[in-house]
C-alpha cells in the first residue's frame, strides 16, 4: 500500500506540475522572435509549445510520471522495454536534479508562484521521491547489462533531436549546447560528457541493483493473504 501510494504521488505531482507548464507556456505572449537560449517566449503557441517539451527535464519528468503510475498500479511491473523506460526515468531524472541543483540553479531565475512551484516539483522534489522510492521499494532485480546499454539511445536521441533542431530554428533549451555561443567542437564535447555521466549513473543504478535486497514480492504478499 505504501509503495502504490508513494508511486502515485509521484505521478500526480508531475502531472500538475507539467498542467501548469503548459498553462505557463500558453499564455506567454507571442513577442518578436527570440532564440535566447532556454526561453519560451518569442515564439509562436505551437512553437513555445515545442519548446517546452524539448527540455531534458520535461521528457525526464514525463518518464518519471509514466512509470510511476505503472508502479502505483502494480508495484511489480516488469518487462523489457519497461526495464529501459524505468532506468530512463531514474537516471534521467537524477542527473536533472544533480544538474540543476549544482549548476542551473544559479542562472535560472523562476518568476511567479506557477513558474516557482513547478520548478521545485519538477527539480527537487520528483528527483528526490524516485531515488528514494527506488531505494525502498525498487522493484528489484530489474537492471543487467542490456538494460543500461539500452539506456543510453533516449540521452543520445535527445542530443541528436537538440542539435538537429537548433541548426534549423536556431534555439536550443540549456547554455551547454548552445552552438551560437560555443561552437560544434565544444558542444559535442559537452554531449560526450553528459552522455558519460548518464552512463555512469546508469552503472551506478546496476550497481545498486545488485547488491541491494530485493523489494518486497507485492504480487506474492497478495497470494499469501488470499490464502489466509
Amino acid at each position: 500500500m505504501v509503495a502504490r501510494v508513494w508511486h502515485g504521488t509521484i505521478a500526480v505531482l508531475v502531472v500538475i506540475a507539467l498542467a501548469v507548464q503548459l498553462w505557463i507556456a500558453v499564455r506567454v505572449p507571442t513577442t518578436a522572435s527570440s532564440t535566447e537560449v532556454g526561453r519560451l517566449a518569442g515564439a509562436t503557441l505551437a512553437g513555445r509549445l515545442l519548446r517546452l517539451v524539448s527540455f531534458f527535464t520535461i521528457q525526464s519528468n514525463i518518464l518519471a510520471g509514466i512509470t510511476s503510475a505503472q508502479l502505483a498500479r502494480d508495484p511489480d511491473r516488469d518487462g523489457p522495454v519497461w526495464r529501459v523506460l524505468r532506468l530512463d526515468a531514474l537516471v534521467g531524472i537524477t542527473v536533472t536534479g544533480i544538474v540543476y541543483s549544482t549548476v542551473l540553479a544559479r542562472i535560472h531565475e523562476p518568476k511567479g508562484w506557477q513558474e516557482t512551484s513547478t520548478n521545485t516539483v519538477v527539480h527537487y522534489i520528483v528527483p528526490i521521491m524516485m531515488v528514494v522510492g527506488w531505494l525502498l521499494f525498487g522493484p528489484r532485480p530489474r537492471i543487467d547489462a542490456r538494460v543500461v546499454s539500452w539506456s543510453l539511445v533516449f540521452p543520445v536521441l535527445w542530443l541528436g533531436y537538440t542539435l538537429v533542431r537548433g541548426a534549423i530554428t536556431p534555439w536550443y533549451p540549456y547554455p551547454f549546447v548552445d552552438v551560437p555561443s560555443h561552437g560544434y567542437g565544444p558542444v559535442l564535447l559537452n554531449a560526450l560528457l553528459v552522455t558519460l555521466v548518464l552512463g555512469a549513473v546508469s552503472a551506478l543504478y546496476w550497481w545498486g541493483d545488485r547488491i541491494l535486497r530485493g523489494a518486497p514480492d507485492y504480487g506474492a504478499l497478495r497470494a499469501r493473504r488470499r490464502r489466509r
